[in-house]
């Protein structure tokens, strides 16, 4: 199963549109939430549309899933088609459950503990605009960083591919760093 993770677009279409070219056909596409909105502590993104962004999204003919962020609010449900789901999403493949959150409500510590009860596979959050993918016992955590607004000079995205996850540079369309689910 070929999954596309995006995080924190804070309403830049030229972003969205950029990481839906590199990640390239998907069987769903995962965004960790701050969708529409720039927040009142952020800088205006490249492409900042919000209105284009949620007719961008609404055409997407991938099932999304999208678990909303700290920026995200009741009205954006107005303009996206796609339900603005919070706090947590769950997704089953391949033998594998995927807990999807923005990360903004739950100390990391916790929230990895959470998934680990839940018996969760991989955790994806968002929020912090800062890529990693970080490998605990029994559990992987990705965070594909911010495709408009990243606080590591990096615009990025993951995907996970088969067995892999990679996260992405936006600028090179290259791994910068992987792992592998099992």
């Amino acid at each position: 199963m070929r999954i596309g993770i995006i995080s924190d677009t804070h309403g830049s279409s030229t972003a969205f549109r950029k990481a839906l070219e590199i990640l390239g056909q998907c069987d769903i596409i995962l965004h960790a939430g701050d969708v529409l909105y720039h927040g009142p502590r952020n800088p205006l993104p490249e492409g900042y549309n919000p209105k284009e962004l949620s007719e961008i999204i609404n055409s997407v003919q991938t099932p999304m899933l999208i678990s909303a962020g700290n920026c995200d609010a009741p009205i954006d449900q107005m303009l996206i088609s796609v339900p603005l789901l919070s706090p947590y999403s769950m997704l089953c493949f391949d033998g594998k459950k995927l807990l999807l959150t923005h990360g903004h409500d739950m100390e990391e510590k916790a929230l990895e503990e959470l998934a680990m009860k839940w018996k969760v596979d991989i955790v994806v959050t968002g929020h912090t605009h800062v890529k990693d993918i970080k490998i605990l016992p029994g559990l992987l955590h990705v965070n594909p960083g911010s495709c408009s607004l990243p606080k590591d000079g990096i615009p990025s995205v993951a995907l996970i591919d088969g067995k892999e996850v990679h996260l992405i540079d936006l600028n090179t369309g290259q791994s910068i760093k992987s792992a592998n689910l099992d």
